[in-house]
């Protein structure tokens, strides 16, 4: 899906046209409307995907704008013809362009056997003694039925400590190939153009798909396997596991990949402004409370922190 911008114009007509047709309800006339206007420009059809991958964001929201956006769609209309003359067209439009270009949700994440909402974390004991725990927003199906005991990671990021109570090989599946481990404890994270190893102890066997060849990583090696071969093996970085004990470890990391960081473990939007996006932080912030995180940063930068709703936060300069 391109990840181009959209006018806040087209956003506005998609939201529209969102809210006239939800439930089947639109005419003949309206539906046959709807059809030339996304058929009329790229851009449109990019809108009106990007509003259905903000979709399921919007029905998890608590509080005031989930009993906002319950109103009827006549109201809605009213407000966000508006642009923000109310919470909810303001939680609307303000996050379809905080989420302009993110991909959509797969049908396999919520078909998976076990998932994780966005800041949720979880540990699941397997009953082989296995430990494995879900970053947030991750998805995994785990099939012990057949001769080897497979876990399919279907999206974000997984720890596993392999457990010993079964002589079955352990295998870890995504798109991109296979993870064999041997006996160890290891880190699986699905990215844009791969997915992640990072062997934490011992080592990890790694075939992609369409190879016939494995690739044994060892302990404090990572890679990135695609479905033709692994990169550059490279070092796992100092606190890679962190987040296991709920916590984010950085070292001189920017402060906009740290807000990015941050934004997995929150609803919403969390935008950095240009003039400060390049300052350096080093620590430790608790992911279980990003807004805690947030305020962390005031004393030790050159920044503040603008709470606009609870679901709009920007960090400029002080």
């Amino acid at each position: 899906m391109s990840r181009a911008p959209v006018s806040s114009r087209v956003l506005e007509a998609a939201i529209a046209w969102k809210l006239s047709l939800e439930g089947g309800s639109g005419t003949a006339d309206e539906r046959s409307e709807f059809r030339r206007w996304h058929a009329a420009s790229e851009e449109h059809a990019r809108a009106w995907r990007q509003l259905g991958a903000l979709d399921q964001r919007v029905i998890a929201a608590a509080g005031p704008a989930r009993q906002a956006l319950l109103q009827s769609r006549v109201s809605l209309r009213r407000r966000i013809g508006k642009v923000g003359g109310g919470l909810a067209g303001m939680f609307l439009l303000g996050s379809l362009l905080a989420w302009v270009g993110a991909p959509s949700l797969a049908p396999s994440y919520w078909l998976a056997e076990h998932r994780t909402a966005t800041g949720e974390l979880r540990t699941l004991r397997l009953e082989d003694g296995t430990l494995l725990s879900l970053n947030s927003h991750t998805a995994v199906d785990i099939d012990y039925a057949g001769e080897q005991r497979v876990i399919v990671l279907q999206q974000g990021e997984i720890s596993i400590e392999t457990g010993h109570h079964d002589p079955r090989p352990l295998l870890v599946r995504t798109e991109d190939g296979r993870l064999r481990p041997l006996g160890t404890r290891f880190l699986v994270r699905r990215e844009d153009h791969g997915t992640r190893l990072e062997v934490l102890q011992a080592s990890v066997a790694a075939k992609p798909l369409n190879s016939g060849d494995e690739q044994v990583l060892r302990e404090g090696q990572q890679v990135l396997m695609n479905a033709n071969g692994l990169g550059r093996v490279g070092t796992v970085p100092a606190g890679a596991d962190a987040w296991t004990r709920g916590m984010l470890v950085v070292d001189n990391m920017r402060l906009a990949d740290l807000l990015a960081a941050l934004g997995q473990y929150r609803s919403g939007y969390l935008g950095v402004d240009d003039q400060v996006a390049d300052l350096r932080v080093t620590g430790s912030f608790p992911l279980t409370d990003t807004d805690l995180a947030l305020a962390s940063l005031v004393p030790a930068l050159p920044v503040k922190v603008e709470r606009h709703t609870r679901w709009w936060v920007t960090v400029g300069p002080k």
